[in-house]
């Protein structure tokens, strides 16, 4: 069975992006698309984690899945700036962690 499937990575090593450019399309710098089968998804991710474990990134991987919400959302590595992907009565919600990139309220300016 294919599934649609979306990566975004940044920071993974060149061998990683010639692997994902073989079965996605690369619309913009870090963004890969494509319809996969679950078995070279789940290649791909693995390879990407691995890359992104030696190259302190970060990745996410949106593809279907058969929930309420259509989809699933997995993220890896540390560069995911504080977001966690939590389950909340059978939906993915993004949670934030304040850290100090990121503790204040965005700044109003009036003009």
């Amino acid at each position: 069975m294919s599934t649609f499937a979306v990566i975004t990575t940044s920071a993974v090593a060149d061998g990683t992006r010639g692997a994902l450019t073989r079965w996605m399309l690369e619309p913009a710098p870090g963004v890969y698309v494509g319809t996969l089968t679950n078995r070279v998804r789940e290649y791909l991710w693995q390879a990407v984690c691995e890359s992104i474990d030696d190259q302190e990134g970060w990745a996410a991987l949106i593809c279907n899945a058969d929930n309420e919400q259509g989809y699933n959302i997995h993220t890896h590595g540390p560069g995911t700036r504080g977001r966690t992907i939590v389950d909340l009565d059978g939906l993915s919600l993004v949670s934030w962690t304040l850290t100090p990139d990121n503790d204040s309220e965005p700044e109003i300016t009036k003009r």
